[in-house]
């Protein structure tokens, strides 16, 4: 599943816009990105199917010249990690990638978000100049990714952030001078920073509840007003039914918010609400309207007549829009480009619109005029793609960062009228050389019904291996996510050293193909995406250079269901499966995610409510099937998920162990959907390593 809030700017909109932040979490890359890369070193396999490797030393007992594990970490049938291992791996893990956060919003620097040196978690920083070194904001415990100035001075900043991975995201006021955090809002509920009002100091924040509190009651979300400098004196704009809202603009004059309201993947709506009164009423599409398609708005032009938005109504991909609110005409504004709309920020004065385009799972940076459409000429861009782009609030300046196989964000700016560009910040990394790595391709084949499916593709060096070589196949969450281009972390170690080939599919389901492809994992057709996993693996039979006989899969959040239900389906076929924060029982899922996420979740997957959709559900589930899981698997999980509780790791760690599958087990009590700890991600890495190199075979360099 695809579940992380992207920053705001230049973020994912379109027909998965919303689905971070009310459905999955995005597990594009998830070996790279989670810090759940592989590799492996030589460990004797069970002697019998029944026998688990045993349990890896605790941080107090840890001989010498093994691993200690974190104190946090339950472990369970996996093998004591060496420390030759962490030496090996150490090249191709100590890149310090970072996010841009914003801008100050009267001076030339910026907020980023990175990892401290020898820190856990990713934390603020300021970063006063293009060069310069960065200053740490927010010396924590948590990680801190969303953040943003004050914005007629900058006197302070508001953050977001919660504890121990459990996503009940609490709004701070950080002192710039002190490092002080005040809390804005109450414990009591889930909260969403959404922006400043535009002639006051003042945040817009939305809430909904949390099943610790308020059980399994029907769900509301809240629209609050709150000056930081005074929270006491907060006020609550309006409270509306269900929980697929969230507030996307405002206008000039403050009167109006328009809020997105997301039912599913491929529909959305636009609703305007008074500030004043909390008066709600339908703008896209038009409430008579039956047919279905995705809106998103962005922005309002400074004059507060017409509003930026994303939308797909009018062909399969989302195209950027520009709505007049008095006539309710919608302009198309890139109907020339058969390619998402993936982000976009509007300068503050309207001038400019710059553009994320997901062009085949990597994004290309384009700026218009937002007077014309025309697009602007730009200078050559560094290599690679663009994840994040953000316009001052003063000047035609666009911040944005981009990587690629070579390296995480590197961090730009762009002067949009001069087309002048300049280097801000890259990433540090390890002082010890590593080869070049290798680029993604793009690769093809045919599913089950004739349809073309894609992935990524990541070989080893050539002439540096001989023979078949070994395949991962790491499968996004989401569902309505995709693997995109970009930098594979510590994956690069599994494809540079080990000569491991890593596949990276898009299976039917995925954003980025149109709207069309999007539903056809939907419902009853649940299982057809696994079919096309199928078909890769009878793809890879057919290549010269890939051992199809050694294959194993991976995913995380529907990544994990989908690594369980290939082991049901393809048991023959694959070597191991490897099931990060996944699901393994449909209904208990539904059942026991958190009440702000269910109803959205059953649109995707069924509603488990219905007797025909529930036998269907009890029917896919890796659970009912896992009698079929008779090659080794490797579980993770965080015990503070809210998305796929730990529980469904649980009780598929049980069932196959009763069967007598080999399992490994790493449960963090300090994480969520996820390892976002260094210490947790950095054992699951090494655990990885050895679970590959014993169910592939796989000898050290």
């Amino acid at each position: 599943m695809n579940h992380a809030s992207p920053p705001k700017g230049l973020g994912r909109v379109g027909s998965a816009g919303l689905i971070a932040r009310f459905a999955p979490w995005c597990l594009t890359g998830w070996l790279a990105l989670s810090g759940c890369a592989v590799t492996d070193p030589m460990v004797t396999p069970p002697a019998t199917p029944q026998a688990q490797p045993p349990m890896a030393a605790t941080a107090a007992s840890a001989p010498q010249g093994v691993v200690a594990p974190p104190a946090a970490l339950k472990i369970e049938g996996v093998p004591a990690v060496p420390q030759s291992l962490v030496a090996r791996v150490a090249p191709y893990n100590r890149f310090d990638g970072m996010a841009l956060v914003g801008w100050h919003p009267t001076q030339r620097e910026l907020l980023i978000s990175r990892r401290p040196t020898n820190g856990h978690v990713s934390q603020l920083w300021r970063l006063p100049s293009p060069q310069a070194n960065a200053e740490l904001l927010t010396p924590g415990d948590e990680p801190v990714n969303t953040a943003s100035y004050e914005p007629q001075e900058g006197r302070y900043a508001v953050v977001q952030r919660a504890v121990g991975g459990n996503e009940a995201y609490q709004v701070f006021r950080l002192d710039l001078a002190t490092r002080e955090m005040t809390l804005l809002t109450s414990s009591q509920r889930r909260h969403q920073f959404s922006g400043w009002l535009h002639r006051e100091s003042a945040i817009i924040v939305t809430s909904v509840p949390l099943d610790r509190v308020a059980g399994q009651a029907p769900p509301t979300t809240q629209i609050w007003k709150i000056d930081p400098l005074r929270p006491e004196q907060k006020t609550r704009i309006a409270e509306l039914d269900g929980a697929g809202w969230a507030v996307a603009a405002v206008s000039h004059d403050d009167r109006q918010l328009a809020l997105q309201r997301y039912i599913s993947a491929n529909e959305s709506q636009v609703w305007w609400m008074d500030t004043a009164t909390g008066a709600l009423r339908q703008a896209l599409p038009m409430a008579s309207s039956a047919a279905v398609a995705t809106y998103r708005p962005i922005a309002f032009t400074p004059d507060d007549r017409q509003l930026w938005v994303v939308s797909d109504s009018a062909s399969e991909f989302s195209e950027l829009m520009r709505w007049d609110v008095a006539s309710g005409r919608l302009e198309r504004m890139t109907a020339q480009i058969p390619w998402d709309v993936d982000g976009v920020s509007v300068s503050r004065d309207g001038a400019w619109v710059a553009l994320r385009i997901n062009v085949d799972g990597r994004d290309e940076l384009r700026v218009l005029d937002a007077r014309t459409g025309a697009q602007k000429v730009l200078p050559a861009l560094p290599a690679g793609s663009v994840t994040r782009a953000v316009f001052h609030r003063q000047r035609p300046e666009l911040a944005f960062t981009v990587n690629d196989a070579q390296s995480p964000n590197r961090l730009y700016t762009l002067d949009v009228e001069q087309g002048t560009l300049q280097a801000w910040a890259r990433p540090a990394s390890t002082s010890t050389p590593v080869p070049r790595m290798t680029p993604q391709e793009i690769v093809r084949w045919k599913s089950f019904d004739g349809r073309t499916i894609s992935g990524l593709i990541n070989r080893p060096p050539a002439g540096k291996f001989t023979g078949k070589r070994p395949v991962l196949i790491s499968i996004h969450g989401g569902p309505e996510s995709q693997a995109r281009m970009g930098f594979a972390g510590r994956t690069n170690y599994l494809i540079q050293e080990l000569g491991l080939v890593v596949i990276q599919p898009n299976v039917r389901g995925s954003s980025g193909y149109g709207k069309t492809f999007l539903t056809l994992d939907n419902g009853k057709l649940r299982e057809d995406s696994v079919k096309d996993i199928g078909a890769l693996l009878d793809w890879v039979a057919t290549q010269s250079d890939l051992d199809a006989s050694r294959v194993v899969v991976t995913g995380g959040s529907y990544g994990g269901y989908m690594s369980l239900a290939v082991a049901t389906h393809y048991a023959d076929r694959i070597a191991g499966s490897i099931d990060v924060v996944g699901i393994s029982h449909f209904v208990t899922f539904l059942q026991n995610t958190e009440t702000y996420r269910r109803d959205l979740r059953r649109v995707e997957y069924g509603d488990e409510r219905d007797p025909d959709m529930r036998a269907h559900l009890e029917r896919i589930s890796p659970l009912t099937q896992a009698h079929r899981i008779r090659k080794p698997l490797m579980v993770v999980h965080g015990k503070n998920d809210p998305r796929v509780p730990y529980t469904e790791a649980e009780q598929i760690v049980s069932r196959v162990r009763a069967n007598g599958t080999p399992v490994w087990y790493l449960r963090a009590d300090n994480e969520g959907h996820g390892f976002a700890r260094k210490e947790n991600a950095d054992y699951q890495f090494y655990a990885t390593v050895l679970f590959l190199q014993q169910v592939l075979g796989l000898n050290l360099p």
